[in-house]
């Protein structure tokens, strides 16, 4: 398989696999294709253990590092650039009346508060001020790819890592999103259908990728609902140059996939998620449950915008998981989940959606070939 993507970084297979999981990250590179960090739920210190323990296990293989630095989110024009300066004036703006709503709600499930010990992360990687470090981190490891998840990073952004001789690839939903990147001098574009896990648009992958693909003269990564090599050909017959693939690692071998969340994951069909407001104030589909369901009820006072909605909500979370309330534990899936219903190691992974993609291919040779004889 040899695509512009695949000449890029030298990687056998055009698969970017995007997980929180070091060993994801590492088993997916040494497979062949591309193992992407997602860095927003770790500190910068954390950060940088986890990339050292991945330049470790890597094998040498080229890996990336994925932020999140949304283009526009609430408290952009404060001018704060302490992260805890900034924390605290957040805070200040999140009203009384969503803090009893979400103490309400786990009252009514039986969720006990926190016992102490380890603080609660109430503003992750969502903005500027604290993202940025996260950058700076990654750029002292040896990696090959810097992805924003969300919008196109910022022009500074990108010129630092390509100084360091850094790719840098962004995720868009449209392609007006994917003109706007190519601008900032984005390597890649990642055209995200809204099936896709997180954060995500309401454009399928299959109107989208096309769209995009005519829109800019960059490499296009094929995401949004792609687990299979199947899926992966369609992509490709599209015109893109690689996929983009998250929620298909979350089950497999290496993952840390809590296992109450595994099982979940195993048992659910491609009806069971949606999108919703209620983890970050951004649209981000997840597993549907009676999380999402009480922020859709009349009840609810509605989400707050981005970093609000997190840090409104992260505690909650954070109880919820430590808890018996299996029923209002929510996270990030896409519609790929049904028919994710096998633990494989993430290396079979990669080997069976290159096999499904060969299979797929031969299949639409012959359609050809029959059609000429």
């Amino acid at each position: 398989m040899r695509t512009r993507v695949t000449d890029m970084f030298g990687i056998e297979f055009p698969i970017f696999a995007f997980s929180h999981c070091r060993d994801v990250v590492a088993a997916v590179s040494r497979a062949g294709g591309m193992g992407v960090l997602g860095a927003l739920n770790f500190t910068p210190e954390e950060l940088e253990l986890e990339l050292k323990w991945i330049d470790e296990h890597v094998g040498g293989r080229p890996y990336g590092v994925d932020v999140v630095m949304p283009a526009s989110y609430e408290g952009s024009d404060l001018g704060v650039d302490s992260p805890a300066e900034l924390v605290a004036r957040l805070q200040g703006m999140i009203p009384a009346a969503h803090r009893r709503f979400v103490e309400d709600l786990l009252a009514s499930h039986d969720v006990p508060p926190l016992e102490g010990g380890e603080p609660t992360k109430v503003l992750l990687g969502w903005t500027d001020a604290t993202a940025r470090p996260q950058v700076e981190v990654a750029l002292r490891h040896p990696i090959a790819l810097l992805a924003n998840a969300l919008g196109p990073p910022p022009a500074d952004v990108v010129e630092m890592a390509h100084s360091q001789g850094v790719k840098v690839a962004a995720l868009a939903s449209t392609p007006r999103h994917a003109v706007k990147q190519v601008e900032v001098g984005v390597d890649i574009v990642v055209a995200q259908g809204t099936e896709a896990g997180g954060h995500t648009g309401d454009i399928s992958t299959m109107v989208l990728i096309p769209q995009v693909v005519d829109a800019v003269d960059v490499p296009v990564l094929a995401a949004g609902g792609i687990g299979d090599g199947r899926q992966m050909a369609a992509g490709m017959a599209l015109g893109a140059e690689g996929v983009w693939t998250g929620s298909i690692w979350l089950t497999v071998e290496e993952a840390d996939t809590p296992d109450l969340a595994r099982q979940r994951i195993l048992a659910a069909t491609s009806r069971d998620t949606v999108r919703s407001r209620s983890w970050t104030g951004k649209p981000a589909r997840l597993l549907k449950n009676e999380w999402t369901d009480a922020w859709e009820s009349v009840e609810s006072p509605g989400t707050l915008p981005m970093p609000l909605q997190f840090m409104l909500v992260s505690e909650a979370l954070r109880r919820i998981g430590k808890s018996d309330a299996g029923e209002l534990a929510t996270f990030p899936a896409g519609q790929i989940i049904g028919t994710m219903n096998q633990v494989k190691s993430a290396k079979q992974v990669v080997f069976d959606m290159v096999e499904g993609y060969v299979e797929a291919m031969e299949r639409l040779g012959r359609i050809t070939d029959d059609s000429q004889d």
